[in-house]
């Protein structure tokens, strides 16, 4: 079956993931607010911000499958976003230098205008080496991540950060948790290899 795919998401890192799946995909942001509401869990924010994602986009986009996702880092039970800036990310990767952070990566699949839907939250656990300041201040100078959740880009040179990684799906830590996501949308009848 072939079907209208859209990405609630203005994410370079997702639409590339996506686009792995080799299907046709148009991508639009959602723009809602990601505020962190008092007493909310980071699971329960993940699940919310994903759904309100693909709700968002579904309402403008009646006859598509939509894909909403949101990703967070925690580290003892504290939610690290994205830093923004050197000094920021050179906090956060103090902060996690030695010890875990967990990221969970929610994916909320709506179709039908959002009257059928399909979501997962994805966790990995990454443990970070030891860290020197130095090879966190070299690391964020060449690699810049004020964009990502947790400082760093696993799919660059953030990988030689860490000691291990748990994880059943590699791809969720970058955004996007191409495993689930295939095997849900082949379960909507899309044509996914």
């Amino acid at each position: 079956m072939t079907a209208h795919l859209v990405l609630a998401s203005s994410s370079p890192y997702r639409r590339e993931l996506l686009a792995r799946l080799r299907i046709a995909f148009e991508t639009d942001a959602a723009d809602i607010d990601e505020t962190h509401r008092r007493g909310e869990s980071p699971r329960d924010l993940v699940v919310r911000l994903a759904r309100q994602k693909a709700a968002r986009v579904a309402s403008r986009h009646q006859n598509a499958w939509v894909i909403g996702s949101d990703q967070v880092a925690v580290h003892d039970h504290e939610i690290l976003g994205k830093p923004g800036s050197a000094a920021k990310a050179i906090e956060q990767l103090h902060l996690a230098s030695g010890r875990t952070v967990t990221f969970l990566t929610a994916v909320c699949v709506l179709s039908d205008g959002g009257r059928r839907s399909d979501e997962h939250v994805d966790e990995t656990r990454v443990h970070f080496r030891t860290l020197s300041p130095a090879e966190i201040a070299r690391y964020v100078e060449l690699e810049k991540p004020y964009d990502c959740a947790g400082s760093f880009k696993s799919e660059g040179l953030g990988i030689s950060l860490f000691a291990s990684i748990e994880s059943r799906d590699p791809t969720a830590l970058i955004g996007l948790p191409l495993i689930w996501l295939a095997g849900a949308l082949r379960r909507a009848g899309l044509d996914v290899p």
